[in-house]
């Protein structure tokens, strides 16, 4: 089902709703079909957690959570209702999975939330470090690949997609929708806006920005990040400058003595 604010031809095995406010329409449509479920105990009834996983003290466990074999969950960890983690996934201390999205529209009267009813899907294998955030889809999943390891204060915005075997350093910021192949490297402070892709083996040096897809098996650098071997170039002649601006004003006080 498509809902949307104009007329228009219907694609194949679609349904079409039309409205005047589609984000208020949908928050409903959200709200009816997959209402807030509140829960008391530390871990949910509802949750299910594999043979040989550690759930340390202090953990929060919500509803309809499925972990698999041999995990370890450190003590202050969130997980809400429908995040799936696979087997052998560590979970380092407070970090927080399943968070609702950061997608708001404003109005006249403030800022209206777009309510989140997604998931989180972390693969087999992984490690997340201490006070990571992973928000969860708006309707669909964020996906962690199997193998990928991320450092503490790591953010993963909704609907994103990580591949397999990721590597990411402390404090990288990566916004939702975005799209990560197998094999990325992102180091310390790199930060990625949304709706960009990330091509398989990528290497991006730390403190960069990303703000355009990144073609595979090559190394960035920079803000907006580019080829690290023309960044570098780049930074070398700007070391060049200040002599360069000495010799033409010694060079314009020959020419012109006063």
């Amino acid at each position: 089902t498509i809902l949307i604010n104009k007329e228009v031809d219907c694609p194949e095995g679609k349904a079409l709703i039309i409205s005047t406010d589609p984000f208020a329409d949908y928050n409903k449509l959200t709200r009816m079909f997959s209402p807030f479920e509140e829960w008391t105990e530390t871990t949910a009834t509802s949750a299910t957690i594999g043979e040989g996983t550690i759930v340390h003290p202090n953990a929060v466990i919500g509803p309809h959570v499925s972990i698999g074999k041999n995990c370890v969950i450190h003590s202050g960890v969130v997980l809400y209702d429908h995040t799936s983690l696979g087997d052998n996934v560590i979970i380092h201390a407070n970090t927080v999975i399943g968070g609702d999205a950061f997608y708001y529209k404003k109005r006249e009267s403030g800022y209206d939330k777009m309510h989140t009813c997604g998931s989180v899907e972390i693969g087999d294998d992984v490690e997340i470090g201490a006070l990571c955030t992973i928000d969860r889809g708006v309707s669909g999943a964020t996906v962690v690949g199997a193998g990928s390891k991320f450092d503490d204060h790591v953010h993963i915005g909704h609907d994103t997609v990580i591949g397999k075997r990721c590597l990411f350093a402390a404090q990288v910021g990566i916004a939702g929708c975005v799209v990560i192949d197998d094999d990325v490297t992102l180091w310390g402070q790199v930060g990625v806006v949304s709706d960009v892709t990330i091509g398989k083996n990528v290497i991006v040096f730390g403190q960069s920005g990303i703000m355009n897809d990144l073609a595979p098996n090559e190394k960035y650098f920079g803000s907006p990040a580019v080829e690290a071997r023309e960044k570098f170039k780049e930074l070398a002649m700007l070391r060049k400058l200040p002599g360069r601006v000495d010799q033409l004003e010694k060079k314009e006080k020959a020419d012109n003595p006063s």
